[in-house]
């Protein structure tokens, strides 16, 4: 089902300001591999449990602000990798890139 909610964040922009260089530049550090999917990206991470707490953390704030979104995280039981896939409506691409920096 689609969603006909518009894109935007519903954060502040000084509390997207705090988000973006906290949580958001933590993760862009740790991405090992960025693939383009239909509907939006997916994001590979090494699979330690620091960075599952942490993709964890993320998706509980996104699903207060911008609940356009729908995450899946994928973890390998070999603690190997895990997974973001960060999908949506038409446009969430182009927010995925610019809003997030992702």
């Amino acid at each position: 089902m689609i969603s006909t909610t518009a894109l935007s964040c519903k954060l502040t922009s000084a509390e997207l300001m705090e988000r973006k260089t906290t949580v958001l530049k933590s993760l862009q550090k740790k991405v090992l591999r960025k693939e383009e999917l239909e509907n939006g990206f997916a994001f590979t991470f090494d699979g330690r449990d620091e960075i599952i707490d942490e993709l964890s953390e993320f998706i509980k704030t996104e699903r207060e602000c911008c609940d356009f979104f729908t995450l899946n995280l994928i973890v390998a039981g070999d603690k190997n990798s895990c997974r973001l896939e960060l999908t949506g409506p038409e446009g969430v691409k182009e927010f995925i890139q610019t809003e997030l920096e992702l």
